[in-house]
């Protein structure tokens, strides 16, 4: 069946339309790149013929939800909603790269990767479970990369709450990564069929294929479901994989679905035992717990503690708090002791001061802390000049190609800090200001594209980066 194509991107105040990203059945992704601040940004749009009072109110619960939930490392960000001229609602979201879910099919992650990628993702479903959310389409093209390389879930399309998912309709779904019961009616879903995705999901990303695809065979959504509901998947057939990762996915993708894990949280602690005996470090568990937030308790020194987010230690199933660096250190009041008794007990300093000191010691006292304060002032003040002649790190490795119809420029991080960031200039207009180390222009055949990366600390720019010029062939 033939693709249909994108609709017309529309007219949004602020954003100006680069390209498309991609399509899917109920709405289209593009390239926009937003004025203020300015940076790239992915652009979700709805389909006009697919908008009813129904649908909007989907689209509204996912833009909620997403803010909600996308404070989460491994949920995609969201920055804004709204309703463009024509009566589509879109969202505005962090601009990522789809490169996992096109590339499994024709190079298979490597355990390490799929263990830690699984890890994660599945960290931001347990926390949206303990949000009282479902996703209901986890698969791996809805795994994006951020342009740290950290994967992220995105589309919270279909997601729905715990207590609804029973009674709500969903209005698409994925028959390779849906769960038997899902597929025969029984549910809309459940964790148990999150935890089933997310086992296929694994699965896929490891085998290059669906669980239940055969290869020869017809492979249509009948086939699918029949497969599904009435078989068990294949072995996923590499030498790498070890037996035991096998089974943690055969467990998450059983039909019973009372055989799973019971909960997420379980399955995530499987995948780190596997990555245990593999002899890797395990990918941390990242779920947002119930006291991150700022204690409020009788203690007036605890109402300056940082609880900060729990992470769970999978070894003992205890939780470990990770602190803040501003957290409040508790100290015991300062008194001092005067033993005056000669049988003080041993270890124990009980020497009360002399009656009278010497002059000549006094004087010793008074030249040492001067010397002191003089090291201390000298120590802030090198400190400070340090500090001010820092300098401005500079892009000296610029390079660019062609990608289809794309020229994309890539640098490396030349040193930058928590708040620095990269003025990306094309040609003579303004510069775009991002994080990431890549960026990406449309281009016409035969048309030349230069560029220039300069770095901008606290309002202040660096040496700019060589000029470098990309020209997109004729032909190309």
């Amino acid at each position: 069946m033939a693709r249909r194509l994108p609709s017309q991107p529309p007219n949004l105040p602020g954003f100006s339309y680069v390209r498309v990203l991609g399509s899917g059945g109920f709405a289209d992704v593009f390239l926009y790149e937003q004025n203020m601040p300015r940076r790239q940004v992915a652009v979700k749009v709805m389909l006009a013929e697919v908008v009813t009072s129904h649908v909007k109110q989907m689209f509204q619960a996912e833009a909620n939800l997403m803010a909600q939930l996308s404070t989460h490392p491994s949920i995609l960000t969201v920055y804004q909603a709204s309703v463009s001229a024509d009566g589509r609602p879109y969202l505005v979201m962090e601009l990522c790269s789809a490169a996992i879910g096109q590339r499994y099919r024709t190079e298979p992650l490597s355990v390490p990767e799929a263990l830690s990628v699984g890890v994660r993702i599945a960290s931001a479903v347990e926390t949206a479970h303990r949000a009282g959310v479902l996703h209901r389409d986890i698969k791996p093209s809805n795994i994006l990369t951020t342009a740290y390389g950290h994967p992220v879930l995105s589309d919270f399309g279909i997601a729905a709450t715990l207590g609804e998912a029973d009674v709500t309709e969903a209005i698409g779904l994925s028959i390779p990564w849906s769960a038997p019961e899902v597929l025969l009616d029984e549910t809309s879903g459940t964790i148990a069929s999150e935890v089933w995705a997310l086992g296929a999901t694994i699965y896929s990303l490891l085998a290059g294929r669906s669980p239940f695809e055969l290869a020869g065979r017809e492979n249509t959504s009948s086939e699918l479901i029949q497969r599904i509901t009435k078989g068990r998947p294949q072995p996923i057939g590499r030498p790498d994989v070890p037996p035991r990762l096998e089974q943690v996915l055969m467990r998450a993708m059983s039909k019973k679905p009372s055989a799973r894990q019971r909960t997420v949280l379980e399955f995530i602690r499987e995948l780190q035992g596997v990555e245990t005996e593999l002899g890797l470090p395990q990918t941390p568990i990242e779920v947002a717990m119930d006291d991150w937030a700022l204690a409020t308790a009788d203690d007036p020194e605890d109402r300056t503690r940082i609880k900060g987010v729990v992470s769970v230690d999978p070894a003992g199933g205890r939780r470990r708090r990770r602190q803040s660096s501003s957290q409040t250190v508790t100290r015991a009041p300062t008194r001092t002791v005067v033993r005056e008794s000669l049988g003080s007990s041993p270890g124990v300093v009980a020497a009360a001061p002399p009656a009278r000191w010497s002059r000549a010691l006094v004087l010793s006292v008074v030249v040492c802390s001067v010397l002191v304060v003089a090291l201390a002032i000298t120590a802030v003040l090198v400190l400070v000049k340090v500090s001010a002649n820092s300098e401005i790190p500079t892009v000296r490795d610029l390079s660019g190609r062609v990608s289809s119809e794309t020229i994309v420029f890539t640098w490396s991080d030349p040193g930058l800090q928590a708040d620095d960031t990269y003025q990306v200039a094309v040609g003579d207009q303004p510069p775009s200001v991002q994080h990431a180390t890549e960026f990406r222009v449309d281009a016409k055949p035969g048309e030349t594209v230069c560029v220039t990366v300069t770095v901008n600390r606290d309002g202040k720019t660096g040496q700019p980066s060589g000029q470098k010029c990309v020209e997109r062939a004729a032909g190309q």
